[in-house]
């Protein structure tokens, strides 16, 4: 498949005999490549014991193959100035690598061999055990982090989408090596990765070079997808005692899945609510009150859900003030809608956010990505733009209805109890 894209280079899609879906975007003008392999595979796939195997694979991949050492496969990328690195979400893990455009095949090479030829060894399991424990009770130690973790937990509950990525401390310390090479067996297979690249490449040397790197995956299928097991009702107050400076809240509640072309209105939306110091929030909560120094909005969209939600960080004393305006703030806006000059500004701030990012070749592999695996198709920059450009005030006014009439989630984390909310 290609498509030529007005507003980038030529974006091109092959699926390999093998099932590994290769997509790819030419802009001749750029110098620098960058590549990424998407596993279908994240958080949300796990068993409760095995809670944080794909994020520890994500850690595993890198300490070593029978083709490289760990120190090998760090010392190759930056020794042509490149970058390397990976994250693990709850519904995908992505590794990734941006180099010039004339050292794609090593960077093809390194990411191909670390992704489908890791050891994971025993002792490399052990070691990063340890420095993933760690990366737990940092998250622990940085409240911002902690709420948000509560308000997921709180909207999805013990499912899949509610547990933390990571896992907990006690699944990271029992699981075994053995039940995460089994893991990686089970997921990392062609036909559950997509490798798309974006810069100064073409797509037939991509293609053989791909053809090399991933030849070890061995064909298969994957498990079924666990079910998002949702609770009928989210919770309404979750709370975590902390000794902090400060208070910090998130105010939200379930939305619509990534599939939903809602997604554009509830966008812009959330543009207006939280997305900028223009925004209705930061107006009214730190310009004209000046009760928070930090508030801002955002969505978050999985295969079969989603969630909206406001975060503020303020003294602990006005936590349950900001809590409140922040309520009374979408309850207006569930009701009343929003102004032509609010919809006008929230539909241009994304334009720009877009327009601005796809400077950069790492953005635009990224977007091939996220397209291909998460939505399954491979929408053209000019064709998102107009879907934004396409949002009415009646679809702004029907998603604001329907979503901000919920009752709404509090997840906070400070020197309190629930009494202090209640």
């Amino acid at each position: 498949m290609l498509v030529d894209d007005p507003l980038g280079g030529t974006v091109r899609r092959t699926v390999l005999p093998s099932g590994l879906t290769v997509v790819t975007e030419t802009i001749p003008q750029m110098r620098s490549a960058s590549i990424g392999a998407w596993v279908d595979v994240g958080a949300r796939d796990e068993a409760p014991e095995i809670s944080g195997a794909s994020h520890f694979l994500e850690h595993l991949l890198f300490k070593g193959t029978a083709k490289r050492s760990a120190a090998e496969i760090s010392a190759a990328i930056e020794a042509v100035g490149g970058e390397s690195n990976a994250y693990t979400a709850r519904d995908h893990t992505c590794f990734y690598e941006r180099v010039l455009a004339d050292d794609l095949p090593l960077a093809l090479d390194v990411l191909g061999d670390a992704v489908t030829a890791s050891l994971v060894e025993t002792k490399d399991v052990e070691v990063e055990r340890g420095v993933i424990l760690e990366e737990i009770a940092a998250a622990a130690d940085e409240p911002a982090e902690v709420v948000y973790e509560l308000f997921n937990r709180a909207l999805f509950g013990d499912g899949p989408l509610g547990r933390d990525i990571a896992g907990t401390a006690a699944s990271v310390r029992a699981i075994d090596a053995e039940q995460i090479r089994g893991f990686y067996r089970r997921h990392y297979l062609p036909s559950n990765l997509v490798v798309a690249a974006a810069g100064g490449i073409d797509h037939d040397e991509v293609l053989k070079l791909v053809r090399e790197a991933f030849a070890p995956l061995r064909p298969g299928t994957p498990p079924p997808r666990r079910r998002d097991t949702l609770p009928k009702r989210p919770a309404l107050l979750r709370v975590a005692r902390e000794d902090t400076e400060q208070a910090h809240l998130v105010v939200g509640c379930r939305t619509m899945s990534r599939k939903d072309d809602r997604v554009y209105a509830l966008g812009v939306l959330n543009n207006v609510l939280g997305g900028g110091m223009s925004s209705r929030l930061f107006q009214s909560i730190r310009e004209e009150r000046g009760l928070a120094y930090t508030v801002s909005s955002s969505t978050s969209y999985f295969g079969t859900s989603g969630s909206f939600g406001v975060y503020a960080g303020c003294a602990p004393e006005n936590a349950r003030t900001v809590r409140d305006l922040i309520i009374a703030e979408l309850e207006e806006i569930a009701g009343g809608g929003i102004t032509e000059e609010e919809l006008h500004r929230g539909k241009k701030m994304y334009q720009v956010a877009i327009l601005f990012a796809m400077e950069d070749s790492g953005t635009r592999m990224d977007w091939l990505g996220r397209d291909e695996l998460l939505h399954g198709e491979l929408m053209s920059i000019d064709e998102d733009l107009a879907r934004n450009d396409a949002v009415t005030m009646d679809g702004v006014r029907a998603v604001a209805a329907d979503i901000l009439s919920q009752p709404m989630t509090t997840a906070a984390v400070g020197p309190f109890d629930r009494g202090a909310f209640e």
